[in-house]
């Protein structure tokens, strides 16, 4: 059945009954592909029967859907002539892992980030109106996006708009990690809603065979059916926030959400559709461990193990080093924002399991919150990805810097993160954190050093961000140990002709372009920044031993390092020739950390050949 689908009306030729083969074979197919090239897969699985509800009910050549978040979007790609592309999923020039509607027409609305969903629908659906159209505007978000706070100011613009829109809460009870909060509690007792219609049929039957009294008492409750419902699910929050509550529906029972469907599609107000899944659903490893198959990389679907053990990653080293740092400072605590395993705090929340807080999908709230932590004389460590960072911007400006407060950012999945594409490359942190007063920024260049840095942060008194890669964590210079000194970068390898200031882990191509250069005679130094902010100005001065100075971050070159680098020179008077290496004023697509640094002339090789061209080596 799905070698003959390519395009969405393909799946009404099946008939319904056929559905439910289908969704065996997506799921057959789904788990073939993502075992090989990796990616979103738990969050696919749950949501195959729920797509081809939409898709046999939904003309989606002139309806739009937006899919919150986006992750969850493989199997509506399956359904509009896009299987072909499934080998190169998430690869570079391949097949995008979230909705971009350069890529098809059915991707009307880009996605990459959680919670945004009802904002952009409702801004759909007002468009319709105001251009006097006619079509449907769907939004699906799961509950772990409900966390987050951008969920509520769409849904309470959206109840009170009277325009036509539904909202359908795909229900896992799962972020990537477990989710958290009243939220969660308060849609727990929503799944047990279905004994509320159950209850009322029973009532009106009851009720109704009564003699003379009975009708006039069914007609009582009918028109009372507010307060019945409020008695039984404690709340009907969806309702008060104006939209019409349908729910909760099994989502893997394609018929009954294809019936709902038909009767939504009539209602000409906000409806919230509450459908219930399960991640993972039909491969047993997935349905176990919806967490680690959220996101994966390459495994073997008939035992669910990774094709590569991976090596110790930077993830993991932060880990480590805050449980150690921990067992010796209880005034540490960790906050993390719905991704608790994936910035390697596993440790930490077993370990100190009241020291630990998860606050959901809020970035802003998880800053603040450890504002309010750091005001009464903890040391919080937020640790978030660099991309859903920038959603705590305003929080960490205004709650954190201005009061000086030592609040520490741990920020994971900095520089290019690769297959995930624009919307989560980690490549402006350097430059939003950098314009803020009172703000430290460290960069380290291996493992041993983020170690070594965040030990310094904690006893920083102050704020102070610590940025790092989805990396394997290096071990370069790992015998290297020079203490570290407030706003001071190192030398790691002196020369006397041209000079190489590397950030971070960059330190890894910078140190073999030297490598490189050493063979064609020339004599590079090779520093390692350390600090982003306060740049080193010791460091600035030496630049006049050098014919020309090249500096190599991965960050957008605007508004990042080298951008004040070049400042602080022009202060000090400093006239070196200096070179900025970086990413340009783009958004940089998806690929794997390696062909994003070679398309950009960020590798070892492009370093060493730029050098020689413009040195004349």
């Amino acid at each position: 059945m799905l070698e003959q689908i390519n395009k969405p009306q393909d799946i009404r030729k099946f008939g319904k009954k056929a559905l439910p083969k289908l969704a065996s074979e997506i799921r057959a197919f789904l788990i073939e592909k993502v075992g090989k090239t990796g990616g979103h897969l738990a969050s696919n699985l749950g949501i195959v029967e729920l797509t081809l509800a939409l898709h046999s009910c939904f003309d989606f050549d002139k309806d739009k859907i937006v899919w919150d978040v986006g992750h969850q979007s493989y199997v509506h790609k399956i359904l509009t002539g896009r299987q072909k592309d499934f080998d190169k999923l998430r690869q570079q020039d391949g097949l995008s892992g979230f909705p971009k509607s350069n890529e098809s027409k059915y991707d009307f609305f880009d996605t990459g980030h959680a919670s945004t969903s009802v904002s952009a629908a409702l801004g759909l659906a007002k468009a319709r109106d105001l251009s006097r159209e006619d079509y449907d505007v769907i939004a699906v978000i799961g509950d772990g996006a409900l966390t987050g706070g951008l969920a509520y100011e769409g849904l309470n613009n959206a109840g009170r708009s009277n325009t036509k829109l539904t909202v359908i809460l795909n229900d896992n009870e799962m972020s990537i990690s477990e989710n958290v909060g009243a939220m969660s509690k308060y849609l727990n007792k929503l799944r047990t809603a279905p004994a509320y219609i159950g209850a009322k049929k029973e009532v009106n039957k009851v009720l109704r065979g009564i003699p003379l009294v009975g009708s006039p008492l069914a007609d009582i409750i009918e028109k009372s059916k507010d307060s019945f419902k409020y008695a039984i699910i404690d709340g009907a929050f969806f309702d008060e926030l104006g939209f019409t509550y349908i729910g909760p529906v099994d989502g893997h029972n394609i018929s009954d959400m294809a019936e709902v469907f038909k009767q939504i599609k009539k209602l000409n107000c906000p409806v919230l559709l509450h459908v219930l899944t399960k991640k993972g659903k039909g491969y047993r490893f997935a349905e176990e461990s919806p967490e680690k198959f959220h996101g994966i990389d390459s495994f073997d679907p008939s035992t669910g193990t990774a094709l590569a053990q991976k090596p110790l990653q930077y993830s993991a080293v932060f880990g480590s080093s805050i449980t150690r740092l921990a067992r010796k400072n209880d005034k540490i605590v960790a906050v993390s924002a719905a991704m608790s395993a994936a910035t390697g705090l596993t440790e930490f929340s077993t370990a100190f399991p009241h020291r630990f807080f998860d606050v959901g999908i809020a970035e802003g709230h998880a800053v603040t919150f450890a504002a309010g932590l750091a005001k009464s004389g903890y040391i919080p460590v937020v640790t978030v990805y660099s991309s859903f960072f920038q959603r705590a911007y305003d929080q960490i400006l205004h709650d954190v810097c201005i009061q000086k407060l030592p609040v520490i950012l741990a920020i994971d999945r900095a520089g290019i993160v690769g297959a995930d594409g624009e919307t989560h490359q980690g490549l402006f942190d350097l430059s939003f954190l950098g314009q803020m007063p009172n703000m430290t920024i460290l960069a380290p260049k291996n493992g041993k050093e983020l170690a070594k840095m965040l030990e310094f942060a904690v006893k920083l008194g102050a704020p102070a961000a610590i940025r790092y890669p989805r990396a394997e964590a290096s071990v370069l210079f790992e015998n290297t140990d020079n203490a570290i000194v407030y706003g001071k970068s190192e030398q790691l390898v002196k020369g006397n002709d041209i000079a190489i200031v590397s950030v971070g882990t960059m330190l890894d191509n910078c140190s073999k372009a030297c490598d490189l250069l050493a063979k064609d005679c020339c004599s590079p130094s090779l520093f390692n920044a350390r600090f982003v902010k306060p740049v080193d100005e010791d460091l600035i001065r030496s630049f006049k031993d050098y014919s020309i100075v090249y500096i190599v971050e991965d960050n957008v070159l605007i508004g990042g390092y080298g951008s004040a680098v070049l400042q602080k020179a022009n202060e000090l008077r400093v006239t070196s020739k200096i070179r900025l290496l970086g990413f340009p004023d783009e958004f940089v697509l998806q690929g794997s950390r390696e062909q994003c640094f070679k398309r950009y002339g960020l590798d070892a090789n492009s370093i060493c050949n730029l050098i020689r061209t413009e040195t004349g080596r």
